[in-house]
């Protein structure tokens, strides 16, 4: 095999992630159920290639060759999900997006009484990359909470813990302004675990009353105001992801 052949020939459902209709792990359930075919032959294996040339097809829709990498930042409100659907028929993200970016990837979660950062995106793959806990980005929260700030149990965070049998990995920590018996903490963290600034808080004896995420990785929210939507330039993107995106 060439190396041009080498280059050019990816797994199926990283096609498929790339391509904008879905993530890569719901990409790999879709073909383990047998939705999807290779040339006209249904495959049950996440685990083949394919190239330019091979036509791919989702429920008998033709996938097409994956799109640019595109990311918008999202400041996401209190009171919605970040989630395509609910069974409860909460609202979500996308009840508040354009129309047009109605099969944007959300990447991360915030839950329904956090906000703060979003990054949506066309590629699955750079959902996959920016979640991926070997990637390691930090993201970095503002948080208020409401009790009394001890410095000792504030060090057990910084140092790791391991709460109702979770493991989780030390937490870098900044004390803000105080109001009442409100303080405002800086928390920075490369985990984001579900819930996990409201688990840590809580072992400590602190409650949450308000949760802002400020950066993911090299995003930051800056001066975004609440329920708006910028895309990030081409030029950020590819100096900032060129090993992995823009080979």
């Amino acid at each position: 095999m060439t190396n041009e052949s080498k280059k050019e020939n990816q797994r199926v459902a990283k096609f498929i992630a790339n391509s904008g209709l879905s993530s890569r792990r719901e990409a790999e359930r879709m073909i383990i159920a047998g939705r999807v075919k290779i040339d006209e032959e249904t495959i049950s294996s996440p685990a083949i290639n394919v190239n330019e040339r091979s036509v791919v097809k989702v429920d008998g829709k033709e996938i097409y060759k994956p799109k640019n990498l595109r990311v918008w930042l999202f400041y996401k409100p209190i009171g919605c999900l970040v989630t395509n659907s609910d069974p409860e028929d909460r609202k979500t993200i996308y009840n508040i997006l354009p129309k047009e970016m109605k099969k944007v990837i959300a990447v991360g979660r915030l839950d329904m009484n956090s906000e703060g950062l979003i990054l949506l995106t066309n590629n699955g793959s750079f959902s996959r990359y920016m979640e991926l806990p070997k990637s390691d980005f930090e993201r970095e929260y503002k948080v208020r909470v409401h009790g009394r700030i001890n410095l000792k149990r504030l060090k057990i965070l910084e140092k790791g813990s391991k709460i109702d049998g979770v493991n989780y990995m030390p937490i870098e920590i900044s004390v803000g302004k105080a109001t009442g018996a409100n303080s405002w903490l800086t928390m920075k963290l490369h985990e984001g675990k579900n819930r996990e600034i409201r688990n840590v808080c809580s072992y400590i004896g602190l409650e949450v009353n308000r949760l802002i995420r400020l950066s993911y990785g090299p995003f930051s929210l800056g001066d975004l105001k609440k329920e708006e939507v910028r895309e990030v330039s081409d030029t950020f993107l590819k100096n900032n992801f060129k090993d992995h995106f823009y080979l």
